[in-house]
């Protein structure tokens, strides 16, 4: 064996057990639930173990392969730093740092994500699981059309205020396509969350916005900055790509979903639909909305059974709230979910939008 196909072994080894770490992380982020962590570290091993092994294989690599070498690197050891994280707050018992720890696994995604027109392992990680064998599919990425992928505006990824985008590579402007604005939760930022969104998207055909908040969270008291800037990224979003207008949907994560309430109830309110994850309510957001904005209102609400810091009780008070007040409530309560983004549902929410369009407003 010459050097230039033992470095495409290492490669294919690298990228499967890349792929494989970046799947464990995923799902300690779904399942995290602060007492059940320390076993789940023990059910998923230590793949960051096997991961840190082929990227020192890959340091050497200098043949055709080693252009590849910076982005996988720059994942692997964002991944590495993920669990390093992890098992240290662990062992501290300081879950805060736990949590943190989680951060990486979006700038993982970030890195990798470049691979996936390269690499068919990696382009069908970011597919969903259900859709992987789908060779049609697969073949609609082949040749990108142009102001496709993920982009990034308003400002640095990231910044408050600036918006990260992510357009299907099949795009045509030919027909109208659902958006999907994401709003994070309370400590993130839209760059990282907009990665809790791609796999679906990529999947089955939207477009995904997802902004970052002008202040410290979304503004959830006070003057509300939040709502004029989601209107101000919807117009630049709705000039450069065709929306479908009747399939505009606001949704969110913890803050980010008490905000998909608050401003997506607010009579001039663009959005078609909303989907709030995991959120805080108050009777009141529905008692002082127009009631000509709620009725026939299509709402898909998710929590979790575990959620310990908005308990699963603010999501029944709210679906009660709001089918009194006349909208249309799918309510979806995940048994294992604690207080974290339940991905797998995406395909469910894109199904439900597509299956309940509605006029859009203003």
């Amino acid at each position: 064996m010459d050097d230039a196909d033992r470095e495409f072994d290492e490669l294919a080894a690298l990228t499967g057990a890349l792929l494989g770490a970046m799947e464990a992380l995923a799902l300690i982020g779904r399942r995290l639930n602060p007492p059940d962590l320390p076993e789940l570290l023990a059910a998923v091993g230590a793949p960051e173990a096997a991961l840190s092994e082929h990227l020192q294989q890959a340091s050497g690599w200098q043949g055709p392969v080693a252009a590849l070498r910076g982005p996988l690197e720059a994942a692997g050891q964002a991944v590495i730093s993920a669990f390093e994280g992890l098992r240290a707050g662990v062992a501290a018992g300081d879950m805060m740092q736990s949590f943190k720890a989680l951060r990486h696994g979006p700038r993982a995604l970030e890195a990798l994500y470049p691979l996936a027109g390269l690499l068919p392992p990696v382009s069908r990680f970011f597919l969903e699981p259900a859709v992987r064998g789908d060779a049609e599919l697969q073949a609609r990425f082949n040749a990108p059309a142009p102001h496709t992928g993920v982009m990034h505006g308003g400002g640095e990824p990231g910044a408050h205020g600036a918006f990260s985008v992510y357009v299907p590579e099949y795009y045509s402007p030919d027909r109208a396509w659902p958006l999907v604005v994401a709003l994070h939760g309370g400590s993130g930022n839209g760059r990282a969350f907009l990665w809790s969104w791609l796999r679906a998207a990529r999947s089955h055909g939207a477009i995904v916005v997802a902004p970052t908040a002008i202040g410290q969270t979304w503004a959830l008291t006070g003057p509300d900055l939040d709502t004029p800037n989601l209107a101000h990224v919807l117009s630049e979003v709705g000039a450069r790509w065709t929306l479908d207008r009747q399939r505009l949907l606001l949704t969110g994560m913890s803050d980010g979903g008490t905000f998909s309430y608050v401003s997506g109830l607010e009579p001039a309110s663009p959005f078609t639909h909303l989907a709030p994850v995991a959120a805080a309510f108050h009777p009141m957001l529905a008692q002082t909305a127009e009631p000509e904005r709620l009725r026939g209102l299509p709402i898909h609400v998710a929590h979790g059974a575990l959620d310990w810091m908005f308990p699963v009780d603010m999501a029944f008070q709210a679906v009660g709230a709001l089918e009194a007040a006349g909208a249309e409530v799918v309510y979806r309560e995940i048994d294992d979910l604690a207080h974290t983004y339940p991905g797998e549902l995406n395909p469910e929410i894109l199904a439900w939008l597509d299956a309940t369009p509605r006029p859009a407003r203003g």
